[in-house]
């Protein structure tokens, strides 16, 4: 369609200039036709070698003339014009549009452009002649028949070969995505380690080619973690379903006395316990990351909430010989979030502060509006942490010293949790520690509605 309107123009154009340098040459002979007869109407010379000499030198576009008087009777005419010309027809065409070019055939199938106009005799005028001018324009016609057949030629060579060029240039261009989409139906659960290599490929699918392995990246690392995670979910579950069984197991060996048959019941019941935590925390870590998560904001004067946490874990940070703090202004500082998880994450952090800091250390709780965020500060001066194991201190079930963790019924959820709730809150968890001499853990959320 496009080399078709081209080509199409292209002869508009060529068409519409013949025809324009055609009538500029009439339009000119008449000026100096009717320049003659009004300046030198007696020059019978100089108008006899402009009608009947300069037509017979041209070779090609020949044109011819004929000058009438009043009475319509012939005064000067170019030889040849009679045999080549109906002049009976040339006189009624252009009597109705005198002044004006029309096409016209000869008296032999040639195309003429013909035109009559008047021209005043003398000055002051003493009569008014009439021009006729033809120019024969069959070497223009059968250029422009050439060109259509050119015309014509290109479309069908075109219609034949361009379908042909097309559909190897489709074949060429679609042969990396044919490769691309080889790979891409290679590649399954258990195979997320293929890649598409991006050498060769042009720009723009070596580009589609590298967020295509990135995305690879990522799902092969969230298979990685999920596989991680239900392998530390079966052991985490194992351990006190297998406790309570091998205690049933014992129990019911032989007889047993009461106080026998109680210890089991209440060992049974503290792994239940453990259990059933671990499931809530699980069902709960769950919930901070799913998409349909909603929270239920309302003002909390955060100096109040770290207040109410100091106070519930004042008990055991006494027990353990740790100093618990708060060092909060005066000033309430009000904030728009969901204040039970907001709660539940500073109480994690304040938990695993108090569990990790030896006797007579301290954990310090902070809030503060910045300029853009809400920060909480949980500080302590406990163990810290190694700098090769922060990277990994929020994924589900990382513990760093996992026996120690056991011990005290940790499960390694704690902090996953607490950065599951800031990414509710569309905030974030920061964390820096030096080993042996304590750990700073901020909670950082956006200023909405904070003053």
């Amino acid at each position: 369609m496009l080399v078709f309107l081209a080509t199409a123009g292209l002869y508009l154009v060529l068409l519409t200039e013949l025809e324009k340098s055609t009538d500029l040459f009439l339009a000119d002979k008449l000026h100096v036709l009717r320049t003659m007869l009004r300046e030198r109407p007696n020059d019978w010379d100089a108008l006899r070698e402009e009608v009947e000499l300069e037509s017979a030198a041209r070779r090609y576009e020949q044109f011819y003339i004929r000058l009438l008087d009043e009475r319509n009777t012939p005064l000067l005419t170019t030889p040849g014009m009679v045999e080549q010309l109906d002049l009976s027809q040339f006189d009624s065409q252009t009597q109705s549009r005198p002044d004006r070019t029309i096409p016209m055939k000869g008296r032999h199938g040639q195309a003429f452009r013909v035109t009559s106009a008047a021209a005043p005799v003398g000055s002051p005028t003493t009569r008014t002649d009439t021009i006729q001018i033809a120019i024969d324009v069959s070497q223009k016609e059968e250029l422009l028949a050439r060109y259509r057949l050119w015309f014509w030629g290109i479309l069908l060579g075109t219609f034949a070969i361009f379908p042909l060029v097309g559909y190897q240039i489709a074949r060429h261009g679609i042969g990396p995505v044919e490769k691309m989409a080889a790979t891409a139906r290679r590649i399954s659960s258990t195979n997320l380690r293929e890649r598409i290599l991006t050498e060769g490929y042009p720009s723009e699918l070596a580009s589609l080619a590298g967020t295509f392995n990135k995305m690879l990246d990522r799902l092969e690392e969230s298979f990685e973690r999920i596989s991680k995670f239900s392998a530390d979910i079966a052991h985490d579950l194992r351990t006190p379903v297998n406790n309570i069984r091998g205690e049933a197991e014992v129990a019911l060996a032989r007889a047993r006395t009461v106080d026998e048959y109680r210890g089991v019941l209440e060992s049974s019941l503290e792994e239940a316990v453990r259990l059933s935590d671990l499931i809530g925390d699980l069902l709960f870590l769950a919930r901070t990351e799913s998409p349909l998560a909603h929270l239920h904001r309302e003002p909390v004067d955060l100096v109040e909430l770290l207040g109410g946490v100091r106070e519930y874990y004042e008990a055991s940070a006494a027990e353990g010989g740790i100093s618990l703090t708060s060092a909060v202004g005066a000033e309430p500082v009000i904030a728009e979030l969901d204040r039970t998880l907001v709660q539940r994450a500073v109480g994690n952090l304040v938990s695993n502060a108090v569990a990790h800091t030896p006797p007579g250390g301290s954990v310090v709780l902070a809030t503060n509006t910045e300029v853009a965020s809400i920060r909480i500060e949980v500080t302590d001066t406990g163990v810290g942490i190694p700098p090769e194991a922060l990277p990994r201190v929020f994924d589900r079930f990382f513990r760093v010293d996992p026996s120690r963790s056991q011990a005290s019924g940790g499960t390694g959820l704690g902090l996953a949790i607490v950065q599951g709730i800031m990414l509710l809150h569309g905030g974030k968890v920061e964390i820096a520690s030096q080993p042996g001499q304590g750990t700073r853990v901020t909670l950082r959320m956006p200023v909405s509605g904070a003053r």
